[in-house]
């Protein structure tokens, strides 16, 4: 399929449940939240009400005891629920987090007045339960993330044999056999089943209907990738015949959440004042009636280079010559603006078709830029350390001034991990591969492949891999004069590159 800017830092393959729902969904969420608990007490104290006039009507005594426990704290529990919904102040995601718990205990409190209720003599009980049908209705009108969903789901679907087991325990009826154990909970289980699959389908239906109303003049055709940083979108201009990606971020209302909106308008900003044909091109951005934030791509064909490894391995030598020197025209325009993209790494450069030129680079999120001016330190404001641990120059580990440099540094780590399919220091946990970073000596990549390695390729990556910035490359246009200049036995040229691209380009 047709590929765009990165994946908003989700495998390009895999698609990650996020961690939270679109603004429009929980806000969405929480009104329906409300309806169902108001529904839910009126439709509980309903049916009390029934119960016992069908219970007078037949000579029986009231029904009291377990049941009329059950049926006050399911009116009490709604009520309850629904007065949250309406609490100013509180952050939607959480009031939906609670909603989770809501939805299992009612389905605990409607399985212990089920099966307390005994059935006729002679008649096998029971049949679609009140919990099925709880377990079918709730996770569709209320949604949540996949994960959460099916927790929940799971949860309140054995719910019913708990009730059951409640029920037995207090005599309010004698257990059932096999047969009738599974007859009666055979509902419950195919309620489950059309649950999650149900939700799914609804969840996409709204959020791809409520994103077509939100963002204007785009339509969203299909979701490209999504992660804990929003969401990318295949789009389209209703006017114009022109297709778009458009990065669509979640805001919070805690810190991260607050700085994780900034980052996008900056890199919004930024992205815009930069004109290379290596840069990726910005077309619009701005905010939601809902305060979502989104930035309007162009849409690319192609491949990001951490795919391009896991799909099709090492690169060689030619090609990354060919790739680094891109990069460096997208950096020299950035570090001449006094920008330092800070987060060079194979996920944050694109490599595809152009136009008519093959094996053409862009690079991506500029969404930690900083300006020259500004670059003091790298912690933002969470006090979590920026950028990429496998591509962190030194003194952004160090927490020292940046400059464009620092870039260079990053981007030899990538020619390094390129040429050997290797990263340049191999750790178990990012905090000692930021400790290598910081101070230890790479390993020539020559001594780590059996593949030949141009001597005059290596020498240049190592530069870019010097602890200290005044050992490295002093401009990208230095490192892009001194790529110029390495004896290539086998050269990189377009025909070379055309044939990689029928091959393997995305369909």
């Amino acid at each position: 399929m047709t590929r765009t800017c990165r994946k908003a830092e989700a495998t390009p393959t895999a698609s990650r449940s996020p961690r939270t729902l679109p603004p429009d969904l929980l806000a969405a969420g929480v009104r329906r939240l409300g309806y169902v608990a108001l529904l839910t007490a009126s439709v509980s104290i309903v049916f009390s009400v029934v119960l016992r006039l069908v219970a007078m009507q037949a000579g029986q005594p009231p029904y009291a005891g377990i049941v009329l426990f059950g049926e006050v704290a399911a009116v009490v529990a709604s009520l309850g629920t629904f007065a949250l919904t309406r609490r100013a102040g509180l952050d939607p995601a959480e009031v939906l987090d609670r909603a989770l718990v809501f939805e299992v205990a009612m389905g605990f409190l409607f399985a212990i007045i089920y099966h307390s209720v005994p059935a006729a003599a002679g008649v096998l009980p029971k049949g679609w339960s009140s919990v099925a049908v709880w377990l079918m209705a709730f996770p569709l009108l209320v949604p949540s993330t996949r994960g959460k969903t099916t927790i929940a789901t799971f949860a309140t679907a054995l719910m019913d044999p708990l009730g059951l087991l409640v029920s037995v325990s207090l005599g309010q009826q004698p257990a059932p056999g096999a047969a009738a154990a599974i007859a009666m909970f055979l509902p419950t289980a195919v309620a489950c089943v059309i649950a999650l699959v149900g939700s799914r389908i609804v969840y996409r239906l709204t959020a791809e209907a409520g994103r077509a109303e939100e963002l204007g003049s785009y339509r969203l055709v299909s979701l490209l990738g999504q992660g804990g940083m929003g969401e990318v979108w295949r789009a389209e201009h209703r006017m114009l015949a022109r297709d778009a990606a458009i990065k669509l971020v979640r805001g919070g209302s805690d810190l991260s959440g607050r700085e994780l909106m900034a980052r996008f308008e900056r890199e919004a900003k930024v992205t815009a004042g930069l004109r290379s044909p290596h840069t990726v091109q910005l077309y619009d951005f701005g905010r939601s009636d809902d305060g979502a934030f989104y930035i309007v791509m162009e849409l690319l064909e192609g491949f990001p280079l951490d795919e391009i490894l896991r799909r099709f391995g090492p690169l060689a030598p030619g090609r990354v010559v060919h790739v680094m020197t891109q990069v460096c025209h997208s950096l020299a325009e950035a570090h001449a603006a006094g920008l330092v993209h800070r987060d060079i790494k194979p996920g944050n450069i694109f490599l595809g078709r152009y136009g008519g030129d093959p094996d053409f680079v862009k690079v991506l999120d500029f969404g930690l830029v900083k300006t020259l001016s500004a670059a003091g330190a790298d912690l933002t404001e969470t006090g979590i350390l920026a950028g990429t641990p496998g591509y962190m120059p030194p003194e952004m580990a160090l927490g020292r001034a940046v400059d464009g440099r620092t870039d260079l540094y990053a981007l030899g780590a990538v020619g390094y991990t390129l040429l050997t399919g290797l990263a340049v220091f191999e750790r178990a946990t990012a905090l000692e591969t930021i400790h290598d970073h910081a101070s230890t000596i790479p390993i020539p990549p020559s001594r780590r492949v059996a593949t030949p390695i141009p001597p005059g390729l290596e020498r240049v990556l190592l530069d870019c891999l010097a602890k200290e910035p005044g050992e490295r490359p002093q401009s990208a246009r230095a490192l892009a004069a001194r790529l110029a200049e390495i004896d290539l036995p086998e050269p990189w040229n377009r025909e070379e590159a055309e044939r990689w691209w029928n091959r393997n380009a995305p369909s």
